[in-house]
């Protein structure tokens, strides 16, 4: 990859065309369960929606009002498929939207439809994982400015799992997009920390592609605060979105106290659009509590602190008070994002955006978090 702007979006989002899973699954085996656009009634106005397994997602046809016409900051969502801009799902006009923005390339994370595993049909989540999977792997083949992360089969077999990332790792994916906590999303699955996802983490460490958790990846629904009924839906996304900075402060300590990142050393987990700030809490608090409690006496030998430094990555997109912490965070461990094209994206102002946070950084530094660190850990260079 050519680098021209000095900007690598570490956190993007796909949106496949409308025909991604129908022209790829079987019509004879999956019949109308494969996820397909349709149209249907939402407060007595006609609208197109994704329908998946004959459940319909009353979301917006496409999460894409960055991509939007309008004035900005834009926060209109398209209702019908020809509302969708090409720059949003047409790779080559995907491009485009890059060079106007002048980024050099994005690692993409899903987007509507979204997971498939709460159908709660091993074969069926399988099939749609391989056809997203696959639909990804094309943008990449036509440019390596997209870095594609997979989506994981969770109902089957843990062979059907570890089978799926290599088949995609050799498809051209940098990585893996989890749930935070599978057991606090759907029932019956084992806890994150649990042995049973050993073999994942082991496959991902081994072909040296990293873990993404995504936001609260799953967690938000489960465990923020009840929603209140007199928010409007800009107050409530707000409020539901700005308390995604904190999911780091859970998630982490248990990936050290319970030993998945000793376990697993060379394994890197990046956290994505959850801003860098509650890491540097992290950092000190895990250490405090080692000291404390003398954990080196129950096996924990290595300072936490020095674990984050080796295994964690955070990316930022509008924290200026994040970048003047920095060095405690670890300068190698911090990366850019656009968020493209949702709500938050900073498209097509992200240099505004990239000046004003990383003013008075020595020049040599913004360049490891605006593209090397990047560049470095997809292996993009």
């Amino acid at each position: 990859m050519k680098i021209q702007y000095g900007l690598i979006s570490a956190d993007s989002h796909i949106a496949l065309d409308r025909d991604a899973f129908t022209k790829r699954l079987s019509k004879a085996v999956w019949g109308d369960r494969i996820p397909q656009v349709v149209e249907t009634i939402e407060k007595d106005k006609p609208v197109e929606r994704w329908i998946v397994n004959g459940r319909i997602r009353r979301r917006a046809v496409c999460n894409c009002p960055a991509a939007m016409d309008g004035p900005m900051p834009r926060n209109k969502y398209p209702d019908r498929w020809e509302e969708v801009p090409r720059k949003a799902f047409v790779p080559q006009e995907r491009l485009k939207a890059l060079d106007e923005d002048r980024i050099d390339a994005e690692v993409l994370f899903p987007n509507d439809p979204g997971g498939f595993y709460d159908y709660e049909d091993p074969a069926f989540e399988l099939a749609c994982v391989q056809a997203y999977n696959d639909a990804l792997s094309e943008w990449h083949d036509g440019s390596d400015r997209f870095i594609p992360l997979a989506m994981v089969p969770l109902l089957g077999d843990t062979e059907a799992r570890v089978a799926e990332v290599k088949r995609a790792v050799s498809k051209g994916h940098r990585g893996i997009v989890m749930l935070a906590e599978p057991s606090s999303t759907v029932p019956g699955f084992k806890h994150i920390s649990d042995p049973y996802w050993y073999p994942l983490w082991a496959t991902c460490e081994e072909l040296g592609v990293p873990v993404h958790i995504h936001a609260s990846a799953g967690l938000g629904d489960k465990l923020n605060v009840p929603r209140w009924e007199g928010y409007t839906p800009r107050q409530f996304h707000s409020a539901f979105t700005v308390p995604c900075g904190a999911w780091p402060a859970q998630l982490v300590p248990n990936l050290i106290f319970s030993g998945v990142l000793g376990r697993f050393p060379r394994l890197k987990w990046v956290f994505a659009e959850t801003g860098i700030g509650s890491i540097n809490y992290v950092r000190e608090a895990c250490d405090y509590e080692w000291e404390r409690r003398r954990l080196w006496t129950e096996g924990f030998l290595q300072r936490p602190s020095e674990i984050v430094t080796r295994q964690i990555f955070v990316n930022f997109w509008f924290e200026r008070s994040g970048i003047q912490m920095r060095h405690a965070i670890g300068i190698d461990n911090i990366m850019w994002e656009s968020d493209y094209p949702h709500i938050s994206s900073t498209y097509p102002q992200s240099w505004d955006f990239v000046l004003r946070t990383v003013e008075g950084v020595p020049p040599e530094e913004q360049k490891k978090m605006l593209w090397e660190n990047a560049a470095r850990l997809y292996g993009v260079m």
